[in-house]
């Protein structure tokens, strides 16, 4: 899985690893159907779940994405389309006795990091979203992704960058997705919002949930909560876990965005697969972590 960048112009090579592929997401739509590999009626215990994770982790193939999933007892590997029959044979013998517990089901497209909430903010050579303002006492902060402040210190409002928003304090990427930028622009207002929705708590979402999600690059989309706790290998070392995994879409530029429901604030945008027109795959970094590292509350 990918993170989906935005550049404005020629980065690294260490960045040019992170850019999207813009033809990887145009696969064709809809996840197939899953393959068991048990009988419904078998049963795995905690332990068995727990090796047949680290199993998909040892193997250490991008494109990967997994999750215990409690209602079916079994863990539920999603596979991109880069993603070969060859490579899923070696996740199956990593895990050994254990992969009877893997349950794999396909998505469309690469899955990416997705960095251009919702409003657009430039750094370096490249563009994310916003996800939510935060504060500590007077000091005003906003949240985005981590993949993000790992390619820029300087954030702006602005493709032409004349108008400074802040500075990184930090950044937590990969294991963790999240960055926190300092406002030093006095002049630019923070209010706890996306879009024109007020926001006024945080919390974790239950599966089944309806989320919506806003980004610089494709608007205001919802879906729904598939799985909890996952954990994405986006290839190249860049592993995250404890992420949020939904059926809402995303492209490239809306890393960072805000993941959210009414009042409530649930994530930020991390990567994905797919895209708005066929539909995809999204993760997204909790929020609340993000918040406790920190130590940072919403306005």
């Amino acid at each position: 899985m990918r993170i989906k960048r935005t550049t404005l112009r020629g980065g690294t090579a260490r960045r040019t690893r992170l850019i999207a592929v813009a033809t990887g997401l145009l696969a064709a739509a809809a996840f197939a159907a899953p393959t068991a590999n048990a009988s419904d009626t078998d049963t795995f215990s905690a332990t068995q779940l727990t090796k047949a994770s680290d199993s998909v982790l040892k193997a250490d193939i991008p494109g990967t994405a997994w999750a215990v999933d409690s209602k079916s007892n079994r863990v539920l590997l999603t596979v991109d389309s880069t993603v070969s029959k060859a490579e899923i044979a070696t996740i199956k013998k990593q895990a050994g006795a254990n992969a009877g517990a893997l349950t794999i089901k396909h998505t469309p497209g690469r899955f990416s990091k997705l960095i251009t909430g919702g409003d657009a903010i430039y750094g370096g050579s490249y563009r994310c979203s916003l996800g939510f303002n935060v504060h500590s006492g007077s000091t005003y902060y906003f949240l985005t992704a981590g993949h993000c402040g790992e390619v820029a210190s300087t954030w702006y409002s602005n493709s032409s960058k004349t108008t400074l928003l802040g500075t990184n304090v930090g950044y937590s990427f990969p294991g963790n997705d999240f960055a926190l930028v300092r406002y030093t622009n006095s002049s630019v207002a923070h209010p706890s919002a996306v879009g024109s929705q007020t926001i006024s708590s945080a919390a974790t979402p239950s599966v089944g949930t309806t989320v919506y999600r806003r980004g610089s690059t494709t608007g205001t989309h919802s879906g729904r909560v598939t799985a909890l706790n996952a954990t994405v290998n986006y290839g190249g070392g860049d592993v995250v876990s404890g992420l949020i995994q939904t059926t809402v879409c995303a492209e490239g530029g809306d890393s960072g965005g805000p993941l959210y429901a009414g009042t409530v604030a649930y994530g930020l945008t991390s990567g994905g697969s797919g895209n708005c027109s066929s539909g995809g795959t999204t993760f997204f970094q909790p929020v609340t972590e993000a918040l406790n590292y920190y130590g940072v509350t919403l306005p």
